[in-house]
């Protein structure tokens, strides 16, 4: 005969909550000191007070390949923009999939399945480890509905093939993002400024302003991390009126392009084609707040 669970105490739930909330405030406690800050909410409130002194974007503000002089005067701003070009030359540039599967096949990875956008900033989002070559042979096989996505990677084997300038004081290691036509990282801001490379193929990236998450009904997967589940490609304003005011622009960033999304920024990535691309994240005060 099965054993019956009882269901859980009061004191248990209770002593289970307080130790999520602890382990939530050291978790912020370290964020705030790696990013040289008071607080990760009063960093996060002083982007938004900053961006509502920006102005109303019509599109993405396109230069050249900068130095990192050029790089933070403009990221000052607190503007998007981007570079076309600026990565072009980098060696992982101009590998194949076909030199992936030559060279990286063991490489180990974890593919996100299933219904990722849906569960996108859920603890028990749809994951499943596999080598890259059988991400790619399952990629190949075709799949209904969503295509598996491989998506904040730290594939170390293929950082030696980027060359990152040097944009901020301190950046987190790389990610890297693989995938086909159709992976979409859904609606999200991260509060650390982002610079984000698009090696091959090209996709879409939808953007909004930090002091528009009024409108776009935001949840906190962590301090740094906030979703929405708002989609601004197929937006449905019965389910969320508010979105209509919010100010969403988007680019297509092609082989070789570099976008720089502020901390703060709302931003949905969608590929339009087979894609590869990598980012990193300063962890540093953002550069659109200056010595605030």
């Amino acid at each position: 005969m099965p054993t019956r669970r009882l269901p859980p105490t009061r004191q248990a739930t209770e002593s289970a909550a307080a130790d999520a909330a602890a382990l939530r405030t050291a978790r912020e406690q370290r964020d705030a000191e790696v990013r040289g800050v008071a607080s990760i909410a009063a960093m996060r409130d002083a982007i938004k007070a900053a961006a509502r002194a920006l102005p109303v974007l019509a599109d993405v503000p396109c230069t050249g390949a900068l130095d990192a002089a050029a790089f933070r005067a403009r990221a000052a701003q607190g503007l998007p923009f981007l570079m076309r070009g600026a990565a072009a030359r980098w060696p992982l540039a101009a590998l194949t999939v076909q030199s992936l599967r030559e060279h990286y096949s063991d490489l180990p990875v974890r593919a996100r399945v299933g219904d990722y956008v849906g569960t996108a900033f859920a603890p028990d989002r749809a994951m499943q480890d596999m080598s890259l070559l059988a991400y790619l042979d399952l990629v190949a096989a075709g799949t209904q509905g969503l295509p598996p996505y491989l998506g904040n990677l730290e594939l170390r084997a293929l950082n030696r093939l980027c060359h990152w300038p040097n944009f901020f004081d301190k950046m987190g290691p790389p990610r890297f993002w693989l995938g086909p036509a159709g992976t979409v990282t859904p609606l999200h801001c991260d509060y650390d400024d982002n610079i984000f490379a698009q090696l091959w193929g090209s996709k879409r990236i939808c953007l909004a302003p930090p002091h528009h998450d009024e409108f776009l009904y935001p949840s906190e997967a962590n301090a740094i991390l906030f979703g929405s589940p708002f989609d601004p490609e197929a937006p449905d304003y019965e389910r969320f009126p508010l979105a209509r005011q919010a100010a969403v622009i988007d680019c297509t960033v092609g082989p070789g392009d570099m976008l720089y999304v502020p901390a703060g920024w709302y931003h949905q990535v969608r590929s339009l084609t087979f894609s590869l691309s990598s980012n990193r994240w300063a962890r540093a005060v953002p550069l659109a707040l200056g010595n605030r």
